[in-house]
């Protein structure tokens, strides 16, 4: 392997070159640099300057983040048996990384240091920002509690991940066969693509699916209520207990239940009641009760709406 996609930034991500083979060592090279220039700007003689540290930093975390970017994006919609075994075998590596830099007492001391008259209005908004989040990633946890913080992360970030392979394993094995009939108001370049897919299985009729460019069509243009209620109704269910035959294998209740767990407990180590609360931190809204309140309120007016259609 000659060269790495994953390790060119001169322009757009090089989704077409990008291949599972390149996941391990571009993840590997990229969070060795970014240790490195944490560990630069954490030494003790290195400045306490939002100039100095964001140059050293922030230019090695951002070629991290944006190839797991590009990973992360790929395994969402051009999943392979090979893509995924290699997005949750650096998934570890790079969660640990982004962990232990959001709570690295190091790091928070020097932003805490930092001369904040000299900065700009903007810089100053973002170094109050960094302190907060600091503080919301741990940083400020001794011992047993920051440890317990970082396998919370750890945990919740792999079951996301299989929350989301559920999910995307659910809409791949949904298919449905509409008649004639039932295709009318859809758009002829849709309905050719579908007869196609159903031909490609030596199938009649035409093939939908619960992938975005079959399942919108539908939703936005079929003239059979009964086919568009079918298709938003497996659509809804996926990944769930009230899912469709074989499609109940990816239940992702005990999952949602985990993490929910975390999140509760990782709310209690950070000093709040809840992850609501959490979450408002950077937020417009002050609490939990004030976003359901508004979502209440939202719904009932668009219902008459959504009753309409």
């Amino acid at each position: 392997m000659t060269t790495n996609p994953l390790l060119d930034t001169s322009g757009l991500p090089l989704f077409d070159q990008i291949q599972a083979a390149h996941v391990a060592p571009a993840i590997e090279q990229l969070v060795a640099r970014a240790d490195a220039a944490l560990e630069t700007v954490t030494a003790p003689d290195f400045p306490a300057d939002w100039q100095a540290v964001a140059k050293t930093l922030d230019t090695a975390t951002e070629a991290l983040g944006r190839a797991w970017g590009a990973v992360s994006h790929l395994s969402s919609v051009a999943d392979t048996p090979e893509l995924r075994a290699a997005f949750n075998a650096a998934l570890p590596v790079v969660t640990e990384f982004w962990t232990r830099l959001g709570a690295d007492e190091r790091l928070y001391a020097k932003y805490k240091a930092m001369d904040v008259n000299v900065l700009t209005p903007a810089q100053r908004k973002a170094h109050a920002n960094a302190l907060r989040g600091f503080v919301l990633s741990g940083a400020e946890l001794q011992g047993a509690a920051k440890e317990r913080f970082a396998a919370i992360q750890e945990r919740s970030a792999a079951l996301a991940q299989k929350f989301s392979e559920n999910a995307l394993d659910a809409t791949d094995r949904w298919a449905y066969y509409a008649s004639a009939e039932e295709m009318t108001g859809i758009p002829a370049d849709v309905q050719q693509a579908a007869r196609a897919a159903a031909q490609a299985e030596g199938k009649d009729g035409y093939k939908l699916t619960l992938k975005i460019p079959s399942y919108l069509p539908v939703m936005q243009f079929a003239g059979s209520g009964a086919l568009r209620e079918k298709l938003y109704r497996a659509y809804v269910t996926r990944a769930s207990d009230q899912a469709e035959g074989e499609g109940r294998q990816y239940d992702n209740r005990a999952i949602i239940e985990e993490i929910l767990a975390l999140r509760r407990e990782e709310a209690q180590l950070l000093g709040y009641d809840n992850f609501g609360q959490v979450s408002l931190v950077p937020k417009m809204a002050d609490t939990p009760e004030e976003v359901i309140a508004f979502l209440r309120d939202l719904a009932h007016r668009a219902r008459p709406y959504a009753e309409q259609d």
